[in-house]
């Protein structure tokens, strides 16, 4: 049996990567099983570097993260490899021996060749986001957007805020080259879109850090689009003053900016008594558009970008302490 001897003990099985140099890989966590993809070379260096998934942040060693779809393959090629050095060294056991005499009988066998084990193939799925991350340099993909490094577990939300910041100020340097309506329109999308990327950045941490809070279940519905409102829930639930991280006057600029966003997302832009009573500004006339600067939007987007590393940090904190 010199063939299947040769196999040896164990049998290596090469996975072979997708087009775009990503390998699929698959959170083991029964609750999870996650999917997404990675590309091996970048980020960390090193022997028995642990997988953290990017979905719930589940820890194991590299082994631990194959695809079911993997595993079949990989099963279906080490089957092919056994059955065919099977038939080879069954083949060199044929015989045939002619009869001899006028009453030989003769003996002789054959091996026939059966069906080849067939070999499970598969493609990895497309996923939606590829991500560099900027820690440690790993390139990978998930569904959605928000997701920790699957190197070196850490989580995306402020690199991901930061990219949608960028837009941002590319949206009003485009309005300040083109006509005056276009321009007040890109203006208040360069808003919307300000305080959206926050809103997703804020839910993302709260999720993260879930299990940090004193009532979890709170944090389900709680939205970022009120910056005073999100003050007053971080403030409940754990501790953390979002109005400090800032100077007074950053504070006062940045919840007006909020408070015309609502304007602008639910009233056309159109200042009501309410906004008036929330702000205190003396600038706006109720029935009167609300008047929104470029300058405006961008001091916010310096606000948030100071503001959420800050809240990010203190929530890590507490798990620390914890």
């Amino acid at each position: 049996m010199d063939h299947l001897r040769r196999l040896g003990n164990s049998i290596s099985i090469p996975i072979p990567a997708d087009e775009n140099a990503f390998m699929g890989r698959e959170c083991p966590q029964p609750d999870c099983e996650g999917y997404f993809k990675i590309e091996f070379g970048t980020g960390l260096k090193g022997e028995g570097l642990p997988c953290h998934c990017p979905y719930c942040g589940h820890t194991a060693g590299h082994d631990q993260f194959w695809t079911k779809e993997q595993i079949e393959y990989a099963k279906s090629v080490a089957m092919r490899k056994i059955t065919d050095a099977i038939y080879k060294d069954c083949k060199k056991l044929e015989f045939d021996h002619k009869p001899k005499g006028a009453f030989g009988i003769g003996l002789s066998m054959k091996v026939k060749p059966g069906h080849p084990t067939p070999i499970h193939h598969y493609r990895e799925k497309k996923l939606e986001t590829e991500i560099v991350c900027v820690n440690c340099t790993l390139r990978y993909s998930v569904y959605g957007v928000f997701a920790f490094c699957p190197d070196c577990g850490q989580h995306n939300s402020l690199q991901i805020l930061g990219k949608n910041l960028e837009v941002v100020g590319k949206m009003l340097d485009l309005a300040a080259g083109t006509e005056k309506e276009l321009a007040e329109k890109l203006i208040e999308n360069a808003l919307e879109d300000c305080v959206s990327a926050f809103d997703g950045f804020g839910r993302e941490l709260c999720r993260v850090h879930l299990n940090r809070a004193r009532n979890p279940a709170r944090l389900e519905k709680m939205s970022f689009q009120n910056l005073e409102g999100a003050r007053t829930h971080l403030l409940d639930l754990f501790g953390i003053d979002l109005s400090v991280e800032v100077a007074p006057g950053e504070w006062r600029a940045a919840t007006m900016g909020f408070q015309k966003r609502h304007l602008v997302a639910h009233k056309m832009g159109v200042v009501d008594q309410d906004y008036i009573t929330k702000t205190t500004d003396t600038r706006a006339v109720v029935g009167r558009k609300i008047s929104i600067g470029a300058d405006e939007v961008r001091g916010l987007a310096r606000i948030i970008s100071t503001l959420a590393p800050r809240v990010s940090g203190n929530l890590q904190k507490l798990g620390k302490n914890s």
